[in-house]
């Protein structure tokens, strides 16, 4: 009867899609931002807004394009496309605390990070994994890292442990700089580095331009903190969340975009 027909990549591409469209449509009733009207010169909201819109875009096109590529690049492309689908699901909130007027969604945007910063580093992991020289100590290394920059970011912005370790916002500032610190140790100099020169000339196109990603782009949250905080004098918090929220959307959707560009070159 053809009961057990496989199913073909297009009609898997269909579920797919299908599946990730009735999540948006569930997704979007639990937000009511939609509804808040934007003044014309709302930057920080109207850069909420282009935001959440290009992170959906982006985990759209990920997801589509999966079926495209090589098979050894089809985890990264889906890792890819859970980083840009955390971050929209996360902006609908963040958004929306901004339109009601609620201040800065600073534990809306640490948690997005926590869940999102280690899966791009991890995507250094994926793609030399995928022939072969990847290592447990370098994922390891990695997300150990990562989750040190950002829970050291998290309580000198909050002052979440003001209470239990007495340090300034200055000081959580070097440890999660100490941590990315790291984390441009070994991709510039460490294990990571040399593994990455056994790779394909795709392979050594994708890790090089997502090290100049997390070296360039990531400087800028650096700069962001010290604008929330005050240190740089005429900046404040609504200059601190129009940067962040560029930062996020050029940084994630360039970061899935290396990774497709250099899965197409095989």
């Amino acid at each position: 009867m053809g009961f057990n027909k496989p199913y073909s990549n297009a009609t898997r591409t269909k579920v797919a899609l299908s599946a990730l469209l009735a999540m948006l449509v569930v997704g979007t009733q639990t937000v009511s931002a939609a509804t808040t009207a934007l003044a014309n010169d709302d930057w920080v909201g109207i850069s909420f807004w282009i935001a959440t819109a290009m992170m959906l875009a982006f985990t759209v096109f990920f997801l589509i394009e999966r079926q495209n590529v090589p098979d050894k690049w089809k985890t990264s492309m889906t890792v890819a496309a859970l980083v840009t689908g955390v971050a929209w699901y996360h902006y609908t909130y963040m958004r929306e605390v901004w339109a009601m007027g609620d201040g800065s969604p600073l534990v809306y945007r640490y948690i997005d990070w926590l869940i999102t910063v280690p899966l791009q580093v991890v995507e250094f992991y994926l793609i030399l994994a995928a022939i072969g020289v990847g290592t447990f100590a370098m994922f390891r290394n990695l997300m150990g890292a990562s989750i040190v920059m950002l829970v050291a970011g998290f309580f000198g912005e909050s002052g979440a442990m003001d209470s239990t370790i007495d340090l300034s916002a200055e000081i959580w500032w070097v440890i999660g700089m100490a941590g990315w610190g790291y984390i441009l140790y070994e991709l510039w100099s460490g294990d990571v580095k040399e593994a990455s020169e056994t790779g394909s000339p795709s392979v050594q196109y994708a890790f090089n331009s997502m090290r100049m990603i997390v070296t360039v782009g990531w400087a800028i949250y650096p700069l962001g903190y010290l604008m929330g905080a005050g240190t740089i004098d005429g900046m404040g918090t609504d200059d601190m969340n129009i940067l962040y929220n560029i930062a996020d959307l050029v940084n994630k959707g360039a970061f899935g975009m290396m990774i497709w560009y250099a899965a197409k070159m095989e």
